[in-house]
C-alpha cells in the first residue's frame, strides 16, 4: 500500500500497518496471500509441486544422477544453497559424459520461469499448445517455489 494509506490507516487506529514499498505485482509474484476481486482467480501458484529434484553447482553428476533415478521427474534443477534457480540439467546431460563432472558444466544455464501469480487457465492453455509437460515457477528473487503441470491446472 502507499506510504499515505499506510499513514491513513495509522491516524485510524490500527496498529498493524506496513507500507510495502515493492508494490501489488511483486507481493503477487512472492506468492503472498490476497484478498479483493480477484482472489478468487486459480493461479499456478495454488499449484505448486515440490518433489522436483535439485541440485548444487558443484555436485558430481553421478550423485545427481543417482537422485534422478528415484524421483517422478527425468531432469533437475541446479540452485544455490539460498534457493536461486541456476540451472536444470535434462536427462540426456545425466546419462552422458563423464559421471565426476560438476553439475555447473553441463546444466543448461537460466532456464526459463513464470511468476505464482500467473492465472492458472492461460498457463494451462500456453503449456499444452507448446507441448510441454511443466513450467518452473521462482520469486522475482530468482529462487525456486516448484513446477505446475498441466494436469494440476
Amino acid at each position: 500500500m502507499s506510504p499515505r494509506a499506510a499513514c491513513r490507516l495509522a491516524t485510524l487506529g490500527f496498529t498493524q500497518v506496513h507500507d510495502y514499498v515493492l508494490g501489488k505485482v511483486d507481493w503477487l509474484a512472492r506468492n503472498q496471500p490476497v484478498a479483493g476481486t480477484d482472489a478468487d482467480t486459480p493461479t499456478i501458484g495454488q499449484h505448486l509441486r515440490h518433489e522436483v529434484s535439485t541440485a548444487r553447482p558443484d555436485e558430481p553428476v553421478a550423485v545427481l544422477r543417482a537422485r534422478v533415478a528415484t524421483s517422478a521427474h527425468r531432469f533437475a534443477l541446479v540452485t544455490t544453497a539460498e534457493g536461486t534457480l541456476l540451472g536444470r540439467l535434462r536427462a540426456a546431460a545425466l546419462d552422458d559424459g563423464d559421471p565426476d563432472r560438476a553439475v555447473s558444466e553441463v546444466m543448461e544455464p537460466g532456464p526459463s520461469t513464470l511468476r505464482p501469480h500467473e492465472p492458472a487457465a492461460a498457463i494451462k492453455a500456453r503449456l499444452v499448445e507448446k507441448g510441454l509437460t511443466y513450467a518452473i515457477v521462482a520469486d522475482p528473487d530468482g529462487r525456486l517455489l516448484g513446477t505446475v503441470h498441466p494436469a494440476d491446472l
